[in-house]
């Protein structure tokens, strides 16, 4: 059996002088026989519509119940069924639109409206190639018809699945050359792709200044997924469309929300994919004021915090004093942290962070020569790191006015030479956030350990994190993953 697999709504559908390729009819597929109990097959849905609860609708569904990676997958005929549903995809589209049409002269390009025909992410008109395929990218369907509209700029006003039967005699070798390169370059894969349990995506961004995983740590995921029968490979921003590709995402970019991290973290979890960092545990972590009040909800030890609105600012300087650190809700790697020596400080770092949220946050200034982290994975402790202050500064990060910045020093220590009560405190603080992958910051006082934060996106890069654990740290987040989807696959028998 090849590993691609077209289905067509009729024999008939696939005609005599089309090329030879595996085609089976969509009632052979949907009773099952031979195909239900294949996990590697690659199925492309050819039938003649899409509608909700159609044989092509069912051909989909039950391709992605059985396993198979299928285009298109419901999401995404669920998406093309409604204008409401695909303009939300369609925002960062537009802008390439705009300027792929607002330059090109073309006697069919009428002033207000122009068609274009997308088979496999190809289109006959050259220029339009790159917006082709980026729609392609984003609605993955086999034969797509994109209606432009232009007003006051050119954009998308409508997109249709095509079915196999509207494509003319004249656009067949088209179709077909399309068909080809696309089973060639995104479905070939080596034979010893076949061995692989499960596909694994890391979405990573090679030109991020200070992203969470170094290229050698990239490289020893890899090496530990080879290890357990996981095929991992890295993806980018422009890959969004194809985690349905995936049966796992681990997200090496530093998250934000309203970033297309989150959107990442939100399309993999609708899928069903098994995703680190989850939305619910992005939407936690990353924003400082709701984790101060879920610490503080659960009386976990932290700082003496403020939330500051305008009208109260002052109240950091009566009931917390100084210096004080101020934040902004979002931040990572000590970017949006300041520290206010007098009330003349105090004021001018509140003024700037004001223009960027209408909340910030206050806390007691607790010096310490380092920070713990503790890396919390599936509620069980990970990793442990003491994170030095750098050189002459009160943060770990210093960063400078010309872009760059220093790094302190660290050390890389064994779960069990960290005080009980540490680790007590990072547990109890991770447990609120969820079952995912966690650093929890902390600062040992003469009070007791304080939680500063709990990152949901913590540090693992090869020289640091991992100098204790080596390759077994790697082999532990990859196994973690395994743990799940051999977790989720059992429910679904």
């Amino acid at each position: 059996m090849a590993e691609h697999l077209l289905l067509v709504e009729q024999p008939g559908d696939w005609k005599a002088g089309f090329p030879r390729l595996p085609v089976v009819s969509a009632r052979d597929y949907l009773a099952g026989g031979e195909y239900a109990g294949r996990r590697d097959l690659r199925v492309i849905n050819l039938c003649r519509g899409y509608r909700y609860l159609s044989v092509g609708y069912y051909c989909s569904l039950l391709a992605e119940a059985r396993g198979h990676k299928v285009i298109p997958t419901v999401r995404t005929i669920q998406e093309l069924s409604s204008r409401e549903l695909y303009s939300l995809s369609t925002e960062e589209l537009d802008a390439l639109v705009q300027r792929t049409l607002g330059r090109r002269k073309n006697a069919a390009l009428t002033p207000t409206a122009y068609e274009l025909t997308i088979h496999f992410g190809q289109c006959a008109v050259r220029e339009l190639q790159p917006l082709a395929r980026q729609i392609f990218e984003t609605f993955r369907c086999p034969i797509l018809r994109v209606e432009f509209r232009r007003q006051s700029t050119w954009r998308i006003g409508a997109i249709k699945a095509l079915p196999l039967t509207a494509v003319g005699s004249d656009e067949e070798a088209a179709l077909f050359g399309a068909l080809e390169s696309y089973l060639s370059k995104r479905w070939r894969q080596p034979r010893a792709r076949l061995s692989y349990r499960y596909d694994l995506a890391i979405l990573y961004d090679p030109s991020e200044d200070l992203p969470p995983s170094n290229p050698r740590a990239l490289a020893h995921f890899v090496k530990a997924g080879k290890t357990l029968g996981v095929n991992v490979e890295l993806i980018q921003r422009k890959d969004y469309s194809r985690l349905a590709e995936y049966d796992a995402l681990f997200i090496r970019e530093t998250t934000r929300i309203g970033h297309h991290t989150f959107r990442f973290a939100k399309k993999a979890d609708s899928e069903g994919l098994v995703v680190i960092d989850d939305p619910d545990s992005i939407l936690r972590c990353t924003n400082k004021v709701y984790l101060a009040e879920l610490l503080a909800a659960h009386r976990v030890p932290r700082p003496k915090t403020l939330v500051l609105r305008k009208e109260n600012l002052l109240d950091a300087e009566t009931l917390i004093g100084y210096p004080a650190v101020l934040k902004i809700p979002e931040g990572s790697f000590s970017r949006g942290v300041f520290k206010a020596e007098d009330r003349a400080g105090l004021t001018r770092i509140a003024t700037r962070l004001f223009r960027e949220s209408d909340l910030i946050l206050a806390q007691e200034y607790l010096y310490t020569p380092f920070d713990w982290r503790i890396g919390v994975l599936g509620r069980q402790p990970f990793y442990a790191c003491k994170y030095l202050m750098s050189r002459d500064h009160w943060q770990i990060v210093k960063h400078q006015s010309d872009g760059g910045h220093e790094e302190g020093g660290f050390e890389t220590l064994s779960i069990e030479a960290v005080p009980q009560a540490v680790l007590r405190t990072a547990l109890k603080a991770a447990d609120l956030i969820g079952d995912g992958l966690y650093g929890v910051d902390l600062k040992e006082t003469a009070r007791g350990p304080v939680v500063i934060e709990v990152n949901d996106n913590p540090n693992l890069d090869a020289g640091v994190e991992d100098a204790v654990l080596g390759e077994a740290l790697y082999s532990r987040l990859i196994g973690e993953f395994v743990s799940r989807l051999d977790r989720q696959r059992q429910l679904l028998r």
